[in-house]
């Protein structure tokens, strides 16, 4: 087959236009097509009146390799590659019980430490797989205790349980990693093997939403089991049992959970997540190598969804093809900060993403039909540890937690969001009522200064970029739109620094990986990332 890509088409041509113009692409008659499959399909709304659909097919032709050769410069056609995940080692029948190896272990349960579990259960490694959180159900319920009730289970929350951070999201499942090998289409296969809809294998920027996701992580569970996995809920790892090896590099021999129990282990992936601060804690403390990391801070910001689709669509909105639209924006500002959209969130609600007492935080989320009445996304500010948080590896954390708490004192001591709308916050006074749009946050927002709970240079770049991106999206920077505050867990605050062997550093047998070791942005790169990780454990433990 051939994979043809860059085609457009109106957004509302007719089924048989396709063909049509594959065969004219390609300078065959429309017999000469045996068949085709869309790859994917995106959209181009540069002009708002003339809306194009994208597509990128795999088509399969009479002669190929004459298309090929009379096409030969055109950078759109290509053989379609083999996309097909190879396992890079398999368990012998009756491992480990004939070899005296142990097991290999997975601490946390999100998107890295979930495929990082699935793909050594498929090569029959028989994973054990530790999270401090709780089954995603009882997760679930935890997590409505904040947001209807103000109550916090720091255990049992957005950031902690199965599924992770990604389960209480957006669910995008797209990002902007190199990915020769197609992990990320095996991730997505997998998805949609465990109930995932069909379209996140062609849409372009393919998503899948929270309660899809609660119901996907469990079919996942149980294929894992299924193939002789074990997961161990509510159980916490309070530090590594550590030996001096070889060349004068540590290795490990076992981890101490928080019951007391000691679980004997030579290969452990930490898939920990970027809000694991006493672990990362306890990991500088026993001497692994752990460097700070950039991120960014912000707030939230919320449009009516019916702006942006406006303002990206024109006449189009609403159209079903088109669904809720996104944007992605972007500014340098004058005092030499990046201010950008983050985690965008179309139709589709502010949460509360706080894992600590006594501090705020807040992130986005949407469900599959992205129908809620409120677009949201980031609204955040480049740091980094030079110029932001330079005393060390963990500077970052404390950095984050000073305007988490911060921003929980200005919302009232309740685990309500601090907010303000951005007429008064580019007029530098405070909110004391909504206007026109409506805040989506539960258990609730406390109009107030956000300059309280923001560095000075946040505020300022913020300020510069609001009417810059309102030039981009009509009535991005209207005086009623909302900002609640703060978002403060864009990313790992640090690394946890692996060498080409995916090991630690100076640990042999441990594994970072994922976003909280700082390797990974989102569900997806999580999921590639882990699926890199086991494949690393399982060439070492069959190698032993």
């Amino acid at each position: 087959m051939l994979r043809l890509s860059g085609l457009s088409l109106p957004l509302d041509h007719a089924p048989e236009a396709l063909p049509q113009a594959i065969a004219a692409r390609l300078g065959v008659a429309p017999e000469a097509i045996a068949g085709f499959t869309i790859f994917k399909r995106g959209n181009d709304a540069r002009r708002r009146g003339a809306i194009l659909l994208v597509y990128t097919l795999d088509v399969a032709l009479a002669d190929e390799a004459e298309v090929l050769a009379r096409l030969a410069g055109d950078k759109d056609l290509r053989p379609t590659p083999d996309m097909a995940y190879r396992f890079v080692a398999r368990a012998p029948e009756g491992w480990p019980d004939r070899s005296g190896a142990l097991r290999p272990v997975v601490i946390g349960a999100g998107p890295c430490g979930l495929f990082a579990g699935l793909i050594l259960a498929q090569m029959g490694l028989r994973p054990i797989i530790l999270d401090r959180g709780k089954v995603v159900r009882q997760r679930t319920r935890d997590t409505w205790g904040l947001w209807r009730r103000a109550e916090l289970n720091p255990d049992s929350n957005v950031q902690f349980g199965e599924g992770g951070a990604g389960t209480f999201s957006d669910g995008k499942l797209y990002c902007r990693v190199k990915d020769p090998r197609f992990l990320g289409r095996k991730v997505l296969e997998e998805f949609v093997k465990a109930g995932a809809p069909d379209d996140i294998l062609w849409e372009a920027h393919p998503h899948i939403g929270t309660f899809r996701l609660v119901t996907m992580v469990e079919a996942m569970r149980a294929t894992i089991e299924g193939l002789g996995g074990e997961y161990r809920w509510e159980t916490r790892v309070d530090d590594l049992a550590l030996e001096r090896g070889a060349e004068g590099r540590m290795r490990l021999r076992g981890l101490h959970l928080a019951d007391g129990a000691f679980l004997e282990a030579d290969h452990v992936v930490l898939a920990v997540g970027h809000s694991a601060r006493p672990t990362f804690e306890m990991l500088h403390a026993r001497g692994v190598h752990i460097e700070a990391k950039p991120f960014s801070i912000g707030v939230r910001i919320e449009h009516p969804q019916g702006w942006v689709d406006r303002a990206r669509y024109g006449n189009c909105a609403g159209h079903p093809d088109l669904g809720a639209a996104a944007y992605s924006l972007s500014h340098h500002c004058a005092n030499g900060r990046t201010v950008y959209s983050f985690c965008m969130c179309p139709g589709g609600r502010v949460v509360a993403a706080t894992s600590e007492v006594g501090r705020v935080v807040t992130n986005g989320m949407s469900q599959y039909s992205r129908a809620e009445f409120n677009a949201n996304s980031g609204l955040v500010v480049g740091i980094d540890p030079a110029r932001d948080y330079p005393e060390g590896p963990l500077a970052g954390i404390a950095f984050q937690r000073h305007w988490e708490s911060l921003a929980y004192q200005a919302g009232g001591g309740s685990y309500a969001a601090p907010g303000q709308k951005v007429g008064d916050f580019l007029a530098g006074r405070p909110s004391t009522a909504l206007g026109e749009v409506t805040p989506s946050y539960k258990p609730g927002v406390t109009m107030t200064d956000l300059s309280l709970c923001l560095p000075e240079f946040a505020v300022e770049a913020m300020r510069e970029a609001l009417p810059v991106f309102g030039r981009r999206i009509a009535r991005y920077d209207h005086p009623d739109v909302v900002m609640t505050g703060v978002e403060t867990r864009t990313s790992s605050p640090v690394r946890i620094t692996r060498g080409d062997d995916f090991q630690s550093l100076n640990v042999a047998g441990l594994f970072p990986a994922g976003e909280g070791a700082g390797y990974a942005g989102g569900i997806l790169s999580a999921a590639i990332d882990g699926i890199k990780v086991a494949e690393a454990v399982a060439k070492s433990v069959l190698a032993a």
